[in-house]
């Protein structure tokens, strides 16, 4: 566990090392089968899977990047093809949205299986099933890590999460728990997936109304928790940013005045959460529609 978390040469090392992570993912079958969710060595398991996935899709070797990031057959060739991990051209991001990987394997091995939906669902299983804040925060930061490039692989591993293996519930719970670690990490991994415009109506009326629970009053005090606010408000923009029904939901849920209480800060220096909360109110006011009852 130690060393997985040695920087990228020791992760590389860890992810060539023959057997290791298909023990890893053995082990941790065999616990969630007898129903010992808790136990240490699992928490130690998903804390080295979770490293390892870190930066998985800019680390990947090109043999596999190759074979992941196999573009659709009928993309015309005078399309320039993007590069294996990706640029941040909006026109590129959309049309990796639509790529899915190739069939997955059935039994995969290696490196293999840190994207695999077999490892998918048992991060959701540990998440719905551990009590252990560790356990869980290793699960949500695995997904979250997973979650977070542009490339097909992010985008297909947060289909599989929402609409394959109906992860939402298990991932809202999350939002209300003590553990403000544990909680910082849901919610950075529902901002990913919140980036993919074909599961944002799925979120919005899974988990919208939670995120809108738990902001806080006002500007918050502490880091994690001003972490957290920013969290929510860009998760927020991006399920209503092209959506006037998700912003009237928002508004519904009574998120607006919280919202605005947030983005006032008497400092000097804006907060993350003041101007993650401004930048919101700036996107639901472009909602035209909604400015009558914006002012009701």
């Amino acid at each position: 566990r130690n060393m997985s978390s040695a920087g990228p040469e020791g992760r590389k090392k860890m992810r060539e090392c023959n057997g290791l992570i298909d023990s890893l993912v053995y082990y941790i079958q065999g616990t969630i089968a007898d129903h010992e969710p808790n136990d240490k060595a699992t928490e130690n398991c998903v804390c080295i899977l979770h490293n390892l996935s870190y930066q998985l899709e800019i680390e990947l070797p090109e043999s596999y990047a190759q074979s992941i990031y196999m573009q659709r057959r009928n993309i015309s060739s005078r399309d320039k093809t993007p590069g294996c991990f990706g640029t941040r051209s909006r026109k590129v991001k959309e049309k990796q949205q639509d790529t899915p990987l190739p069939e997955e394997k059935s039994n995969p091995r290696g490196v293999e299986s840190l994207w695999h939906s077999t490892l998918i669902r048992i991060y959701l299983s540990l998440i719905a099933k551990s009590t252990r804040n560790y356990t869980q925060e290793a699960s949500l930061g695995a997904l979250q890590n997973l979650t977070a490039g542009t490339g097909p692989m992010p985008f297909a591993v947060a289909r599989t999460v929402v609409q394959k293996a109906n992860g939402l519930p298990s991932i809202r719970t999350m939002l209300h728990v003590s553990n403000p670690t544990v909680k910082k990490t849901a919610v950075s991994l529902l901002r990913n997936l919140s980036r993919n415009t074909s599961l944002q109506s799925d979120i919005a009326r899974e988990v919208l109304p939670d995120l809108v629970s738990i902001l806080p009053e006002s500007v918050p005090v502490s880091d994690i928790v001003c972490e957290t606010t920013a969290s929510i408000c860009y998760t927020l923009y991006n399920l209503t940013q092209s959506s006037s029904h998700n912003a009237r939901l928002l508004l519904s849920a009574d998120g607006l005045p919280k919202i605005i209480a947030i983005s006032m800060n008497d400092s000097n220096m804006f907060s993350k959460a003041s101007r993650a909360a401004s930048v919101l109110l700036y996107s639901l006011w472009s909602h035209t529609d909604l400015h009558s009852a914006y002012k009701k």
